[in-house]
């Protein structure tokens, strides 16, 4: 059964893996939005809160209905990969 959930990518310009992200997402067809922190460290002080990071990209898989999001904070489309399946978030 495939869930309703929100993809959120924080990413900053030129970030090649924010792109890889990107383009694997939008390779499955799997809708995100994108929290841009190129000129707004405040995003990547929101980073450090949540998370105790403040590189990109960071993936939030979840829902605004209940708040409740998984980060995935590692480089490499297989914890991406992982964390969907996991999810069971399809196109």
């Amino acid at each position: 059964m495939t869930k309703n959930r929100d993809v959120i990518i924080w990413s900053k310009q030129g970030c090649s893996y924010c792109n890889e992200v990107k383009t694997y997402l939008q390779e499955e067809g799997i809708p995100y939005k994108t929290v841009d922190v190129t000129h707004n460290d405040a995003f990547r002080d929101i980073l450090d809160t949540k998370y105790g990071i403040r590189y990109v990209p960071v993936v939030e898989i979840g829902s605004s209905e209940d708040g409740i999001y998984q980060a995935i904070t590692e480089l490499g489309l297989e914890h991406l990969k992982a964390a969907l399946a996991e999810e069971k978030i399809q196109s």
